[in-house]
């Protein structure tokens, strides 16, 4: 098993956009996990690469992102505790391939849209990121500080949710509004 730093934080990141359609029509959870791969690449050229659904083997829905923040490689594998309408909390364990080489971080990504009135909604996009043991030892091996590190990867984090998180509520607002 993997063991987090969840009290430490790599990256930190919250965006909102708005949904012209109301809340009631939202359905983060169906617009997640039926998300057409090339959707997903509209939503934030070029870094995203590939999107797909599956589930645990144990039956939990399963988001599977590949992209790239800054200059890693991510290969995200979301796993829903949180599958609603209007919100969702995927937790992965990710594979980031760096100039370094490989290593894993662990991602939260919380989906949520809440009501701003009758015909409107506000989407927001928040990403934290927590080291694993095994990314503290990768920076050590290759003598890269944790706060060198998180600084990048705040960086990269923070203009990628800037640039998706807009294209994803029009995504979302083409979806509800598709209903």
């Amino acid at each position: 098993m993997m063991t987090v730093r969840s009290d430490l934080i790599l990256s930190e990141s919250t965006v909102r956009a708005p949904i012209r359609a109301p809340v009631g029509k939202v359905d983060i959870a169906t617009w997640l996990f039926g998300l057409p791969d090339a959707e997903s690449q509209r939503c934030a050229p070029p870094d995203h690469i590939a999107a797909g659904a599956t589930t645990t083997d144990d039956g939990r829905p399963m988001s599977i992102n590949v992209e790239m923040i800054g200059t890693g490689l991510v290969i995200q594998h979301y796993v829903g505790e949180i599958t609603e309408a209007d919100h969702c909390r995927m937790v992965s364990t990710s594979d980031v391939f760096t100039p370094y080489g490989r290593t894993k971080v662990q991602v939260i990504w919380d989906l949520s849209a809440r009501p701003v009135d009758d015909g409107r909604c506000e989407y927001t996009n928040s990403v934290v990121s927590h080291p694993t043991e095994e990314f503290l030892v990768f920076l050590k091996e290759h003598d890269v500080s944790f706060e060198q590190a998180a600084h990048e990867r705040q960086l990269a984090s923070s203009d990628h949710n800037n640039r998706e998180t807009p294209l994803f509520a029009a995504s979302i607002e083409r979806a509800a509004l598709a209903k």
